[in-house]
């Protein structure tokens, strides 16, 4: 399967949702669906993706959103779905 889920945390402001699918769309990940939330002055965001289309490896998937973290002064965490679900059974 080719599916992950990708969270961004970071402080509120103009562009996190562009930069971080501007970023997706470059590297060919395909987003299935994206919840976000403000809370407070914070913004957070939880995106479903297809990555079947994208030529990296999942090292340099997750290289990529390392430097993007850093660049946008954002937290950027991607985790296979099925390790997420099983992470998340209660």
């Amino acid at each position: 399967m080719s599916h992950s889920v990708i969270t961004v945390i970071g402080k509120d402001r103009i562009g996190i949702v562009y930069d971080v699918s501007k970023l997706l769309a470059e590297n060919r990940i395909n987003i299935l669906n994206i919840s976000q939330q403000l809370m407070d002055d914070f913004f957070t965001m939880i995106i479903l993706v297809d990555t079947k289309q994208c030529s990296r490896t999942w090292q340099e998937i997750l290289d990529i959103l390392a430097q993007a973290s850093q660049k946008l002064s954002l937290d950027i965490r991607m985790q296979n779905e099925d390790v997420f679900n099983a992470m998340h059974r209660i």
